[in-house]
Parts: structure tokens; sequence; C-alpha cells
């Protein structure tokens, strides 16, 4: 978003860009997408041709030291090029999903209690903006969406930014490439996974799994450890609601917030 900003500003094309700073303009697409993320050689490259100072180096080494979790922006390189997205969420909506105002919610409650800057605030706003716009091409990914009934109950932001977000859930349901499913309380025992989880299939078939603790994120390529999260997946999948199921509930529970 800053990138295209910038160049927006000077008039430029991605192909003129690209040829300031010695990369393809179909590299700076990516990059402005967040098809693949920025290096410290591109960041740097990019203050000198649009004369922005140490903006874009300044950002990027705001995104590996504080924005983002560790193995967070290589799981992101990797979400652009996937074929199939499956998200499991707890608490909190999946980041894919989230309305701008939802995930300004939780990045200024971040600042409130002293834990991120307000310009990682904004960064993460942006960032999120950027991998959810990556999404939206000719060719999609499908993505397949789990999320604990605690997700659509957990009111973020107060009544209004909370039932703008469920009607926006209620709105990505009916699109054709997502499936969007509530593991509801009733599941007890049978609610499989304890952490937020993402799987990621690429082009070739494989499958890479991502997920987090409170503090530090983790990058898992191997298939001996990714397969049975897969296996578990469908698992839940099978547990959770319906689709319809699951779209029933949030629209009774937006009823409560009007």
């Amino acid at each position: 978003m800053h990138l295209r900003t910038s160049r927006e500003q000077r008039g430029w094309t991605q192909d003129q860009l690209g040829a300031e700073m010695g990369y393809t303009g179909s590299h700076i697409s990516a990059v402005e997408t967040a098809r693949k993320l920025p290096t410290l050689r591109f960041s740097t490259s990019s203050d000198r041709a649009l004369s922005t100072g140490d903006k874009f180096e300044r950002l990027w080494r705001e995104m590996r030291n504080g924005v983002l979790l560790e193995g967070f922006p290589e799981y992101v390189g990797y979400e652009g090029r996937a074929t199939e997205i499956r998200l499991y969420d707890i608490g909190v909506m999946p980041g894919l999903l989230q309305t701008p105002e939802y995930a300004r919610a939780l990045a200024e409650v971040n600042v409130r209690r002293g834990a991120i800057t307000a310009e990682h605030a904004d960064e993460r706003v942006s960032f999120l903006a950027q991998r959810q716009a990556a999404l939206v091409h000719h060719n999609p990914p499908m993505m397949f969406v789990v999320m604990d009934e605690s997700c659509i109950r957990q009111c973020v932001g107060g009544a209004e930014v909370m039932g703008n977000q469920l009607d926006r859930l209620v709105e990505i349901a009916t699109r054709p490439t997502t499936v969007l499913q509530v593991a509801p309380f009733s599941l007890g025992e049978r609610r499989y996974f304890r952490l937020p989880v993402n799987l990621l299939t690429l082009s070739d078939r494989s499958v890479i799994a991502y997920s987090e603790s409170q503090s530090q994120g983790h990058l898992d390529r191997e298939p001996a450890t990714v397969m049975p999260l897969l296996m578990t997946y469908h698992q839940l999948q099978a547990e959770a609601l319906s689709q319809a199921g699951s779209v029933a509930m949030i629209n009774e529970i937006r009823k409560g917030l009007s």
C-alpha cells in the first residue's frame, strides 16, 4: 500500500519504478499486492528511487522486528501462491476475513497497553489490507475457514464494528471459493485444535502449516508433522456446523447487536 501510494504520487507505472530500482514491473506488482515480501535490498532501492529517505527501510525493519511474529513473513510469501487456504481461529476473526475497522480495534488495544507503537498499529492494518488484496484476483484460491464460536461471540470494537464484521462473514460465505463453518461450543473436547492453525496447499500439492502462540509463530513444511494437522482439520470440519448452520448462527448473533 505504501509503495503503491508513493509510486502513484510520482505518476510512475510499475514498470517505470522497476526500471529505476533494477526490478521487473511484475516484481513491483507482487510486492504491492503482498504476493512477495520486500527484502532489505528492495526497501532501500525503493527509498533511493522514490526519494523517501529511509521510509521503506524503516517499514521493513518494523515489519521484521515487532509487527509480525517469527515465521509469519515467510508464511505470507507462500500464502500469496497457495491454491487452497485452510484457517482455524479462536477468539478473534481470521485476519483474511477482518474488516479494516475490526483490525484497527485489535491493533489499537495493543497500542493502549503499550505492546506496540501507533506506527506499528498502522503497519499491521496496512499489511493485512495488502494480504487481503492479494487474494482478490482472477483465479483466487479456495479458502476453507473454521472458526471457534468464540470468534463470533466476542464483541470487538463495539456493536457497530462487530455488526459490520458479522455482515462481512455472511457475505464471504456466499463466495464460490469460500467454505465458512463455525465450531460450536457444544463440541467440547472434540474441538481438536487448541491454538490457531493455518494450512496452505501449494500448486505442487505440498502443504505448509503455520501456528502461533501468544508471542511466537512457527512455520512447518515437514510432511511427517504437517499431514496429521491436515487430517485433524478435516475431522474438525466434519464436526463443525454446516455453512448454512454457521450463517444462521452468525445472523442470530447479529440480531442481538442491532
